[in-house]
């Protein structure tokens, strides 16, 4: 992996082409919940913003992906996310299980209403 990415494509593609899948498939997802967003990369992640303030971040690991922060939600909301909490603000999806998008998308979506 590069030590600096300038763009999300350019993270993106420094990872195996299985993950390169996942990526693309999470940020089409984030993009999906939150059309306006725009993006680039902030800590070295793909970061999704709006009025230029970060909305959601995630990142690629060796056996996981990760989604920055937790948006507050119901009790559903945290049912749903508390398998894959990781920490106080870290959702973490492993890759050798399939990847819960609708979740990832749920979370964008509470992220961005939070924001606004």
């Amino acid at each position: 992996m590069a030590d600096r990415f300038a763009t999300v494509d350019e993270y993106i593609g420094s990872f195996p082409p299985e993950v390169q899948d996942i990526l693309r498939q999470i940020r089409r997802t984030i993009h999906d919940a939150v059309p306006d967003a725009a993006e680039k990369i902030s800590y070295q992640m793909p970061t999704l913003t709006l009025d230029d303030k970060y909305v959601v971040y995630f990142a690629a690991w060796k056996h996981h992906i990760s989604l920055y922060p937790i948006p507050a939600g119901d009790e559903d909301f945290e049912r749903a996310v508390a398998p894959f909490r990781a920490a106080k603000g870290t959702l973490r999806f492993p890759l050798d299980k399939p990847i819960p998008y609708a979740l990832i998308e749920r979370a964008a979506t509470l992220l961005a209403a939070q924001h606004r």
